[in-house]
């Protein structure tokens, strides 16, 4: 095995240490490899997608980077046949794409969304 280092914010540091309590994980390190090898399976399994999809991407993120998502869900109108807004508690908000496309392009648009570094949550639903 061999140790890392990695910065985390102290919201981040709590909700690790609230699963490793709750769900009994024996340190940090072990929720962490957790969240990793089930970031890896989704990321094997969306590779494997092919051909003609339809498919729900679910997204929460802060009011602060509505700009990106605009920016982002621009580039895919293509494949993007409805798009639902709702504000939740706090400056939360929760978008909800409804995809008919290319596999490789809700592949791409998807990425861009986990890797912009601004989105809470990130997740593909096939339908």
């Amino acid at each position: 095995m061999r140790i890392i280092s990695i910065s985390l914010t102290e919201e981040l540091l709590e909700e690790i240490d609230g699963l490793q309590k709750e769900l009994g994980f024996s340190g940090r390190s072990e929720v962490i490899r957790a969240g990793a090898r089930m970031l890896l399976a989704d990321n094997k399994e969306k590779e494997k997608l092919e051909g003609r999809l339809n498919s729900v991407l679910l997204l929460i993120h802060t009011q602060k980077v509505e700009d990106t998502v605009t920016e982002i869900k621009h580039e895919f109108g293509d494949i993007i046949s409805t798009q639902i807004h709702n504000h939740l508690r706090g400056d939360k908000c929760l978008e909800v794409f409804i995809l008919d496309g290319d596999a490789a392009r809700i592949k791409h648009l998807v990425r861009l969304f986990q890797t912009s570094g601004k989105m809470d949550y990130v997740k593909l639903v096939m339908a």
